[in-house]
């Protein structure tokens, strides 16, 4: 069986879990990163039909952030920040802000990210990449 993949190029830097809000929330601090995040997955699952993870296999999370110094979030609250933006939300109550991205979301539950990656890598340009991947039997 083929592995399911999708890659996801953002320019900016990812969601971080900073505070008690909920990222998704009217009013959020990384309101924009959040919509810039949900644009990405958008496009990708329109683009792939393998994009969209849903289901109960496990997935991996690779996030690779690129920045000219040192982020000033930490790792956990990057990965945290994007496993929620794009984690299916139909659990997550009335979402009317986001308009058509509040449907999007490429995995069911983080129950299922069974293998994590983060790295910071110095680059002229702050952008991420975020892959999911469907890990094998």
């Amino acid at each position: 069986m083929k592995t399911r993949e999708v890659t996801l190029r953002v320019d900016g830097w990812p969601p971080a879990k900073n505070e008690a809000k909920s990222l998704l929330s009217a009013g959020h601090s990384h309101a924009d990163r959040v919509i810039k995040l949900l644009e990405a997955a958008q496009q990708a699952s329109v683009n792939h039909s393998v994009a969209v993870l849903y289901g109960s296999r496990p997935i991996g999370l690779d996030l690779t952030v690129s920045s000219p110094a040192e982020p000033t979030a930490d790792a956990t609250n990057f990965l945290g920040g994007v496993g929620d933006v794009l984690e299916v939300r139909d659990r997550r109550g009335l979402l009317e802000h986001l308009g058509d991205l509040a449907d999007v979301g490429l995995y069911d539950n983080d129950r299922q990210i069974h293998e994590v990656y983060y790295r910071w890598r110095q680059a002229p340009v702050v952008a991420y990449v975020v892959k999911l991947w469907e890990l094998s039997d």
